[in-house]
């Protein structure tokens, strides 16, 4: 474990002292490697994370689907309503606050190839495609990962590490990189975020700017970033039980009373037009979505959207795959896949619906500049939206709310799963552990910022993806292995209990 920490620790430095001294030098070699990942890789990013959909369709609704994560007899730890607050917090609620207006504008401008920009059909084309990126594949990926940890952990007895479920595997070189496996998994982590809070300060700032007038700079950028890492840090040190629960519950509150209001205040009967329109659309055109590239046209909107998608959600999947697994002991594995896939992806269905739908509605048939302020700051996108809406002040107030707390719930996250990396899988970490962990990533975001390095640092992330998708193909072959074996097992027994019970009725005659 002491290899294991120092390995990740040393990577992670070296890499933060390239971007401090070199930020452009840092960006230029990663932006590079992505380059070469999403036109050579493309394509195994779209076939792995379909199977991964297909795979957690397939536990939930088969026989294998009513076996637990932990004994037959044990219960959930966390009521449904606080686990999936949880989980959704954890997983990308700030995403979809950051891109709920800014993608689907952003898909109405530049859309995929073939799409005449600023039409209906670009419209169309932009709900469908940020229904996509944010619907069944990337929440697939998540399940996959937690459950294959968790089943690990709590059915096999195993530590709640990346490795226990590829240790599983009968074949002597993969548990040989087990330590390989950790090391990709802690780097991930951390840079990921690392990354986020940095981007997560830039937003904070834009909204505070248009509440309060707060300056927008890296001086102010640094105290959001020292203030929310004292609110996670006190977060954290309470526990699970107390601290990320409540917080995560607040902020689905707060969340689904900021979507209410706009769906009140804006276009409400446009939006509901919208959800119902573009559902069908998403529906229609699943499968070519999944597997799109374009091999006969010059274009890297594919690339640049989908494929980085998918390669940030698999970089992010063993943060946020422990994290899950971690919240979900009790679960049977159709709870958790319905938990975990069916439920957010109707979530962020409905908010893109709402405040996408909005936008779009806004800038077409109000002339609202809403696509011009996301072509020049994205971060401004949704108080851009709050500008042309009633209330719109105390939106922005609430949504910079909203933002703050739920990077505050993130690195919370990320504390307990670099805490519980970095002893062996523990699933309660000492608060010591948790706040050196917390202090390092708020660390790299403040000094990443400083010297200009975020973005590179979270293309990095992202090029990690690529090896770490090979672990993930592994743990699923792990899990799958393992479920079938269980049931097998768990038949088996029931046989022989029936059997038994025979046996006794047949004496008592």
């Amino acid at each position: 474990m002491q290899l294991q920490m120092l390995l990740s620790a040393g990577a992670i430095a070296v890499i933060v002292a390239w971007g401090l001294i070199a930020p452009a030098s840092l960006g230029a070699v990663f932006d590079t490697a992505l380059a070469a990942i999403t036109k050579n890789f493309g394509w195994f990013y779209l076939w792995i994370v379909l199977a991964l959909v297909l795979m957690s369709a397939l536990l939930a609704f088969s026989r294998y689907g009513n076996l637990k994560l932990g004994t037959d007899d044990e219960e959930p730890e966390f009521s449904t309503t606080a686990w999936f607050a949880m989980l959704f917090a954890a997983g990308m609620g700030i995403g979809l606050v950051f891109w709920g207006v800014a993608e689907p504008m952003s898909h109405y401008g530049a859309p995929p190839p073939g799409i005449t920009p600023g039409t209906p059909e670009a419209a169309n084309a932009a709900m469908r495609y940020s229904f996509f990126h944010w619907g069944l594949h990337p929440w697939a990926i998540y399940a996959v990962v937690a459950l294959a940890i968790g089943y690990f952990q709590f059915r096999r007895g195993g530590p709640a590490l990346v490795s226990t479920a590829t240790e599983a595997l009968p074949w002597r070189p993969v548990q040989r990189l087990s330590l390989l496996f950790n090391v990709l998994a802690v780097i991930a982590t951390a840079f990921g975020v690392a990354a986020s809070l940095g981007m997560g300060a830039l937003q904070i700032n834009s909204g505070l700017a248009r509440v309060f007038g707060l300056p927008v700079g890296t001086a102010s950028q640094l105290g959001i970033i020292a203030i929310t890492t004292a609110l996670f840090l006190t977060s954290a040190v309470t526990g699970v039980e107390r601290g990320i629960k409540w917080l995560s519950t607040f902020n689905l509150v707060v969340a689904a009373l900021l979507a209410l209001a706009v769906f009140v205040l804006g276009p409400t009967v446009a939006i509901l037009d919208t959800l119902t329109t573009t559902l069908g659309n998403y529906v229609s055109e699943f499968v070519r979505m999944s597997l799109r590239t374009t091999p006969f046209r010059d274009s890297g909107w594919v690339g640049g959207w989908t494929v980085f998608y998918w390669a940030w959600w698999i970089a992010w999947s063993p943060f946020v795959g422990l994290f899950i697994a971690r919240v979900s002991r009790g679960r049977t594995i159709r709870e958790f896949i319905v938990g975990t896939v069916l439920a957010p992806t109707a979530a962020a269905f409905v908010w893109f619906s709402v405040f996408g739908g909005t936008a779009l509605h806004l800038d077409i048939w109000q002339a609202a500049p809403i696509a011009e302020a996301v072509e020049a700051d994205v971060s401004t996108a949704l108080f851009a939206m709050f500008d042309q809406l009633p209330l719109g002040t105390v939106l922005s107030l609430v949504a910079t709310v909203l933002v703050l707390v739920f990077f505050v719930t993130s690195g919370d996250s990320a504390t307990l799963v670099l805490g519980m990396m970095s002893t062996g899988g523990h699933p309660n970490p000492s608060a010591r552990v948790k706040v050196i962990w917390g202090l390092l990533v708020a660390g790299i975001a403040a000094a990443l910022l400083m010297a200009g390095g975020i973005q590179a640092v979270q293309t990095a992330t992202i090029v990690f993806a690529l090896p770490f998708t090979l672990v993930i193909v592994l743990m699923a072959v792990a899990l799958w292995r393992a479920v079938r074996e269980d049931w097998h097992a768990s038949q088996a027994e029931e046989r022989r209990l029936r059997r038994r019970l025979r046996e006794i009725a047949e004496r008592e005659r």
